[in-house]
């Protein structure tokens, strides 16, 4: 195996088992496990942990706001096609939130190439949805909030909640 399927497999385990079950409670042993990466190619690809959850987190980034992105587009760039692809995403089996929130939550002062991950998420989403709406903010912090909602009661309508208040706060 080489080196880029060998990431290739232990980013995958990594997405699916910090998500699942969170950064903290998973450890490298598990990762080797469910990728198939003998633990000296694991340290090969990866130095530490850390350097593993920051990688998991920027591929992340970038295959959800491809998904956000292609959504919004096939659905004439209407800015409320978010909460509509946000409603999606809520409703997929096996959601627990926002990868990042649950990340920086769970690390508390998560290490910098972490957290520049989170804000680097975070930024990226703010600063595309500016470039779609003069309500960029707005949605922004309605879809942050929904997203957060929908977490904690497993309810994938918060999508819809916030779509109404940003739909409404237009109108205004």
């Amino acid at each position: 195996m080489d080196h880029t399927e060998a990431t290739e497999r232990l980013l995958d385990a990594a997405e699916s088992l910090f998500y699942a079950h969170g950064v903290s409670a998973v450890g490298m042993d598990a990762i080797r496990a469910e990728s198939g990466v003998s633990l000296k190619r694991l340290y090969q690809c990866f130095a530490s942990k850390d350097e593993l959850v920051e990688a998991y987190l920027l591929r992340r980034d970038k295959r959800w706001r491809a998904s956000l992105e292609a959504y919004v587009t096939a659905h004439g760039n209407d800015p409320l096609a978010v909460f509509d692809w946000l409603h999606d995403w809520f409703s997929e089996p096996g959601f627990r939130g926002c990868a990042f929130i649950n990340s920086f939550g769970e690390l508390g002062s998560p290490a910098p190439g972490i957290a520049a991950a989170i804000r680097l998420h975070k930024n990226e989403v703010r600063r595309y949805l500016r470039g779609l709406s003069a309500d960029g903010d707005r949605i922004f912090v309605a879809m942050e909030g929904a997203t957060v909602l929908a977490a904690i009661t497993g309810d994938p309508g918060e999508a819809l909640t916030a779509k109404d208040l940003v739909f409404a706060a237009q109108g205004s």
